[in-house]
């Protein structure tokens, strides 16, 4: 439900100026939640669900799965030891198991946004109907072709590698160093290595992007003179980044903060946890048959 009131914040009034008298669809995350509620009922917030699991499966997975192997081959790579805990491999690590999961689960969340944004009562942004997830995937894939499918993937890729300390960033160069250092922090003053409070309280040290949303939902039209099919609106991330801030302010850059906080800190907190607590017990059956 917040991605569906976050994916409609971040369109509404897209390149107009802050100080147009245009009028607002929606005042607030609440709002949006309280209109959508009213005009499309719960199926309406619940809109985007499918892919929005399967891209999490996807990004969330690969970030999981692979980030331990990586971090330990980089310190080994560097002479050091694989279980060592260094913030530069750390780092690195997250943002290369990011970029894997962001590249993999892109045409998903490109149909999350495109039916998240969709809004029969009170449209913004551009409005892409269609019938379902796969409905979505098959018309992106006969009128943008294979690539199609992979557009807004360089700002996915920007957004999920990127190294801040935004409290508003899902930034896996962040989110998975920082919940490993912090937990590591945690067993050095005495925690429990293995308790389920210290994974909680580590999960919520980590868990402590209007132009993704952009760029996956414009509209796509046919170049005239090279004949390939781009965005109608921006050509890339930069260019999105600077359309946004010319025409909105950096007011624009924040558009939808409230509903994006809501669902990324249960969501870090749930998915950091679960993923010890069942890496715990793999690790506890392995040596129970070793």
């Amino acid at each position: 439900m917040p991605e569906v009131c976050k994916t409609r914040l971040q369109l509404q009034g897209e390149l107009q100026r802050a100080d147009s008298n245009a009028p607002r669809v929606y005042k607030n995350v609440f709002d949006v939640f309280v209109k959508t509620w009213k005009h499309e009922g719960i199926r309406g917030l619940q809109r985007g669900l499918v892919p929005a699991y399967g891209y999490q499966i996807l990004l969330n997975g690969s970030r999981l799965g692979f980030y331990e192997p990586i971090r330990r081959m980089l310190n080994t790579a560097i002479g050091r030891d694989p279980a060592e805990g260094l913030i530069s491999t750390a780092l690195t690590a997250g943002a290369l198991t990011g970029c894997i999961g962001a590249a993999l689960g892109s045409p998903l969340f490109l149909v999350k946004a495109r039916i998240q944004a969709f809004s029969p009562a009170l449209p913004v942004g551009a409005q892409h109907y269609y019938k379902g997830s796969y409905d979505a995937l098959r018309t992106i894939l006969r009128t943008d072709g294979v690539l199609g499918l992979w557009r807004g993937v360089n700002a996915a890729l920007l957004r999920t590698a990127m190294a801040t300390g935004s409290l508003m960033t899902q930034g896996s160069s962040v989110q998975l160093p920082s919940y490993n250092l912090g937990k590591s922090i945690l067993v050095k003053n005495g925690w429990d290595d293995k308790s389920f409070f210290t994974f909680l309280t580590a999960s919520s040290i980590s868990g402590v992007c209007v132009v993704l949303t952009r760029m996956y939902n414009q509209n796509t039209i046919k170049d005239p003179i090279t004949g390939r099919v781009r965005g109608a609106l921006y050509t890339n991330p930069i260019d999105c980044l600077w359309k946004t801030f010319k025409t909105e302010g950096i007011a624009g850059w924040y558009k939808g903060t409230t509903a994006h906080f809501l669902r990324i800190a249960p969501h870090t907190v749930v998915t950091l946890v679960a993923n010890e607590l069942i890496m715990t017990q793999y690790k506890n059956m392995r040596e129970k048959r070793s």
